[in-house]
């Protein structure tokens, strides 16, 4: 490493298999280190280099300051956000808070689907349908099955037509409240691009069902704040086809976390089923356009 530290305290937080420490300098300034396994050169290599294709965009990120091998394998320096997490504040503010928050969050999010996918990119329909596929097996092996859960799968097979002719741009990856922070001056910003990918931008939507859990006006404000003063029909349908694939492989993939991660993601089915009127209503019961 070329930046050097006098101390590095672990940070627990996330689900990444990321190594991730706050790091400081003789000068007393923070920094996030991560370290992943070597064989994961190429694919950090990449997602640095996207990080900084964002940050050159005026989206407020973890600024990605330095890249390299170390004797741990890949590691990446990125700036340290001085904050909270935006999960736990936003939920506390008055409604018109929340929902600026959301706007800011959607406006971010429209910039960062500016960066085009690559040429050689496969077919949208075609490599979503294999992984809807794929969730649908699953989730029909699976020991276990939500109450009304042939919602989803009946909704999914009627909308399938909505993915052609989809464009792609670079994705975030897992864009969604848990993924965001609040500095001290009050700025919010977005971390943890470690499963960025290149598909529909709309897809990028479907971890919104944390945003909405978390504060309804949040959420409305970023699909608000993404569009600006219209949200297209074929939004809403799609968004809901995307949920419905993402909520059924939610469980199995809760089963080797415990029964605590079961639970959730039974809540979070029953929740989304709610919203949508057992799927039969393509706009949520959460969003609300305001005026503020």
């Amino acid at each position: 490493m070329i930046m050097e530290f006098v101390s590095k305290i672990p940070v627990e937080k996330g689900w990444s298999e990321d190594k991730k420490y706050c790091v400081t300098d003789s000068s007393g300034a923070k920094y996030l280190l991560r370290v992943s396994p070597a064989e994961k050169y190429a694919a950090k290599e990449r997602e640095f280099a996207m990080m900084q294709r964002v940050e050159a965009l005026g989206v407020p990120i973890c600024r990605p300051l330095e890249f390299g091998q170390c004797d741990e394998g890949v590691y990446s320096i990125q700036s340290w956000i001085d904050g909270e997490d935006a999960e736990g504040r936003i939920p506390m503010l008055p409604e018109d808070a929340a929902y600026a928050y959301g706007l800011d969050a959607g406006r971010y999010l429209a910039r960062i689907h500016t960066i085009p996918a690559p040429p050689e990119q496969g077919d949208w329909a075609v490599r979503f349908n294999r992984k809807m596929d794929y969730k649908i097996k699953k989730y029909g092996e699976c020991p276990l099955k939500y109450e009304g859960g042939e919602a989803f799968l009946d909704y999914i097979a009627a909308n399938r037509h909505l993915l052609a002719n989809r464009p792609q741009s670079y994705q975030h990856g897992d864009y969604h409240i848990g993924n965001m922070m609040i500095d001290r001056a009050g700025k919010l910003i977005v971390i943890d691009f470690n499963r960025s990918d290149f598909g529909d931008p709309w897809e990028e939507f479907n971890r919104i069902v944390w945003c909405a859990q978390a504060s309804p006006a949040m959420a409305s404000g970023m699909v608000d704040g993404y569009f600006g003063e219209r949200v297209p029909d074929e939004f809403w349908r799609l968004l809901a086809l995307y949920i419905s694939s993402n909520t059924l492989s939610s469980l199995y993939w809760a089963i080797p976390f415990g029964e605590g991660e079961i639970a959730t993601m039974r809540r979070q089915a029953a929740e989304v089923l709610c919203w949508y009127d057992g799927m039969r209503n393509p706009v949520p019961t959460w969003y609300h356009r305001q005026k503020f």
